[in-house]
């Protein structure tokens, strides 16, 4: 049966279908970058709010600027904007069909339909999942680069831009000019300091071009930190017929684990939904939050992936069943990155490190080692390197930290330790793959990427740690190197 506002009443019994009246649902919201993570994210937490009966003024419009947001956008439109979300907790399945999406914009050279609908009155939010990858970041400053061509092309030609921002900033002119109360900009991307870092490419990329405006949008325009959280596999011919198999013709279904959670600043100008009805957290303390979960978990998804992937381990929960892995994974987190993990109000670290591994060995959800892997250029510096940094500025051993990079470098040369092919998994794959090969004779030569290690990569014991890591595990193999660091 194809999923549409038709098919609804004749769902099976065994999903569940929106609760309230789809027809009466105005948009309030446009989010950019309609991915698996936001409908299994915001669009649920929106869902379950508009089956209280409340909020109704704040539905979904799906917006996108790369090439693929088209074909999804073909997709979700065919199916009248409807996707169903498969929960997996461990034995049992539940499945439910969102509808707090009303529309989907049109993915176009310039963004003009986009930047139009941005500007219309009764949009008072515009989020944003663009990939940890897309803000233009300097490594060095964690701020914005103005040097990226995107961000050249955009400066340009502001009233013709093609990427997220450069759409956003000619909407917010748009609204100014008609004397339009600026929409709060909600980054939902797994980013340190998310809103900070958004506000930074927005008004970076209008001060190329207008600084008035600019000035402006610093004075006037919200962005509101948050955390988010939930493991989201890649959509794959498993989860299309997971879909099938309880009666859906899902062509974009979204399988998920159980556990969700989201934390935001609450600053909403223009208003906002009463999320905090339906678990989201409010607080001025997002930045405790969104370190302990960057650090611990998406942190904790990088200690595993590397060693995995070396040992041609396919999906995550078959990494955390390799008692080797699993004990690697513990004991960094516990003895390196705990420590520097700042108090978060109303969590034990401890307990939440329990909560990542248990999430992480649930096989229901068969998230791959590939997908954590991949984009380690741009992982890296936000998940792990930090981290070593903290350990430094305290004086603290960073030994399995630097190995987990060694380990990186490793894969980036392409191949297994079985000899296996490992196909293209990072935007820089060529560049890290020649690294890689210098560094096998050089080690040095993987801290020496700026705009990945920065400072940390200068660092004498960090280059001296390394080096003797990856030596190691070029002579004997990873699974003896960590061996070594685990005592065993």
């Amino acid at each position: 049966m194809t999923l549409s506002n038709a098919t609804l009443s004749a769902l099976p019994a065994t999903v569940a279908a929106p609760r309230y009246d789809r027809a009466k649902l105005t948009p309030g919201i446009v989010h950019i970058g309609l991915g698996n993570f936001h409908r299994a994210h915001q669009a649920v937490y929106l869902d379950d709010l508009f089956a209280l009966g409340e909020g109704h003024d704040w539905a979904l419009i799906g917006a996108g600027v790369r090439a693929p947001d088209a074909a999804m956008r073909e997709t979700l439109l065919a199916q009248d904007c409807l996707s169903s979300v498969i929960e997996l907790a461990p034995g049992a399945h539940s499945a439910r069909v969102i509808g707090a999406m009303v529309d989907f914009v049109a993915v176009e050279p310039g963004n003009a339909a986009l930047i139009a609908t941005m500007a219309r009155p009764e949009i008072r939010i515009v989020s944003l999942t663009v990939t940890e990858g897309g803000y233009y970041i300097d490594p060095n400053t964690g701020t914005f680069s103005p040097d990226h061509p995107d961000i050249k092309a955009d400066a340009a030609n502001p009233a013709a831009p093609n990427t997220a921002f450069g759409a956003i900033i000619a909407a917010l002119k748009a609204r100014r000019a008609a004397g339009v109360q600026p929409f709060t900009v909600m980054c939902c991307d797994n980013v340190p300091h998310n809103g900070n870092v958004t506000r930074d490419a927005v008004v970076g990329l209008a001060r190329l071009s207008d600084a008035d405006l600019a000035d402006w949008i610093f004075a006037s325009v919200a962005f509101p930190n948050s955390m988010v959280d939930r493991i989201t596999p890649a959509t794959g011919e498993r989860e299309r017929k997971m879909a099938a198999d309880l009666g859906l013709a899902d062509a974009a279904p979204v399988t998920c684990e159980t556990f969700r959670q989201w934390v935001i600043e609450d600053k909403f100008p223009a208003g906002r939904p009463a999320l905090e009805k339906v678990g989201v957290t409010f607080t001025p303390h997002v930045d405790k939050f969104e370190t302990m979960k960057i650090r611990i978990l998406n942190g904790g998804h990088a200690i595993i992936a590397y060693p995995g992937g070396l040992n041609d381990i396919h999906f995550v929960h078959e990494d955390m069943a390799d008692a080797q892995i699993r004990a690697f994974l513990n004991r960094v987190l516990t003895a390196e990155v705990l420590p520097i993990v700042p108090p978060v109000p109303g969590q034990d670290l401890n307990d939440y490190k329990a909560l990542i591994i248990e999430r992480f060995s649930n096989p229901e959800v068969a998230d791959t080692v590939r997908r954590l892997c991949l984009d380690g250029s741009n992982r890296q510096p936000k998940f792990i390197i930090p981290s070593i940094r903290d350990r430094i500025a305290t004086g603290g051993s960073f030994d399995g930290l630097v190995l987990l990079s060694a380990l990186w470098c490793r894969y980036c040369y392409g191949t297994t330790e079985s000899g296996a092919v490992i196909e293209p998994n990072d935007p820089n794959w060529d560049r890290l793959v020649a690294v890689s090969k210098a560094a096998k004779e050089r080690p040095a030569a993987w801290l020496e990427m700026e705009d990945i290690y920065a400072d940390v990569g200068r660092n004498p014991a960090v280059i001296e740690s390394f080096t003797t890591a990856l030596k190691a595990i070029w002579a004997r193999g990873s699974r003896a190197v960590i061996a070594d660091y685990l005592g065993q």
